[in-house]
């Protein structure tokens, strides 16, 4: 699902969202109804997965007659710049951008708004001038993220207990506001004995964890924040390796993530409902291209790292743990049972009484 056709630096998928002429009744051309979309990375399965059939999806029910340029930068931020100026190229009037450089993509966006583009930062806030902002309250996601981590470390959660700390990528703007909510919550707390970016990679973030156990020793380590569930990945695999079961956070509610929950070999995970986001994101865009008042679903304000005040939409996150996988992502069917429930998590999933 998550395979795409990259050629070069090219726009890898161009989807019609009608099959119909290039030019309707208005006179209007399809190519002055193209939104495109640029997702960072690749290593995030939620993006393939969740965001980009939703956010095309709801763009074609709200514009059946619009053209959508889609392509993944693949964690490369030149990449990314390159596809802006393909997306310029091809005539997109709106362009939502989740940036895998939030300040090294602001000449790109710069460069769009000068040719006409309309851009919506999407999860991650993109520097530049920027139309709109679409996300979650990141700093409360890490707050959640590390309040989970105290729950499940319960009793052992005193300020001399060590907790280790992997980090996303510093150049995701978002993976600063985790790190200060989480720290917000843990700090004084318990002790802060390692921390250092996974850089949103599950074999940095073993490298790390593994460095971290070296250092402190196996049995000095209490818990562990990971800043996202792919990276809790690889930091499950060091510590079983090492004979260590302690809380381990995570984020996006990533299937493998929730197994792991069930499981007992992660404590919690943040589940950040990806169709309200894709969405507002695609109602936004929409409106953009338009030429319409977007407070109705921008209902708040967020400012970017670069000190500009953008018209933004924030969403709640739920902080995920065994005891309600059940009343949240199998709920919300973001996953079949069946999908979750495989053969070696049978047994977890009765448990939990998923079945």
């Amino acid at each position: 699902m998550r395979r795409a056709v990259i050629g070069s630096l090219a726009v890898t998928m161009i989807v019609s969202a009608a099959a119909c002429s290039d030019t309707g009744d208005t006179g209007v051309s399809r190519k002055d109804k193209s939104i495109g979309l640029l997702l960072p990375d690749n290593a995030t399965k939620r993006y393939e997965k969740f965001d980009r059939p939703l956010i095309g999806g709801k763009i074609t029910s709200l514009c059946p007659d619009c053209k959508i340029a889609y392509d993944n930068a693949d964690g490369d931020p030149a990449r990314q710049a390159q596809q802006v100026r393909d997306m310029i190229a091809r005539g997109v009037k709106v362009l939502i951008l989740s940036p895998q450089d939030a300040v090294g993509i602001k000449a790109s966006v710069q460069e769009a708004v000068d040719k006409g583009v309309k851009v919506v930062a999407y999860d991650r806030f993109a520097q530049g001038p920027v139309s709109a902002y679409i996300s979650y309250d990141n700093e409360k996601v890490g707050e959640l993220q590390g309040q989970a981590l105290l729950d499940a470390m319960g009793d052992k959660a005193t300020p001399s207990a060590n907790v280790v700390m992997i980090n996303g990528d510093d150049a995701d703007p978002n993976a600063a506001q985790f790190k200060a909510g989480a720290h917000k919550a843990l700090d004084g707390k318990v002790k802060i004995a390692y921390e250092e970016s996974g850089k949103w990679k599950d074999t940095v973030a073993n490298q790390k964890v593994t460095e971290a156990i070296g250092r402190l020793g196996a049995k000095n380590i209490d818990g562990v924040y990971s800043a996202n569930d792919g990276m809790a990945g690889g930091i499950a695999t060091a510590l079983k390796g090492a004979g260590i079961n302690v809380p381990l956070t995570g984020q996006d509610a990533d299937l493998a993530g929730i197994q792991r929950i069930l499981a007992g070999r992660q404590s919690s995970t943040v589940y950040k409902a990806f169709k309200p986001e894709a969405d507002a994101a695609a109602e936004i865009a929409v409106k953009l291209l338009n030429d319409e008042d977007i407070k109705d679903i921008a209902d708040t304000v967020a400012t970017s790292g670069s000190g500009a005040t953008v018209p933004a939409k924030l969403l709640p996150a739920v902080s995920v743990t065994r005891d309600n996988v059940k009343d949240t992502v199998v709920k919300d069917a973001v996953y079949l049972v069946m999908q979750i429930c495989t053969a070696s998590y049978a047994a977890a999933c009765a448990a939990a009484g998923i079945n």
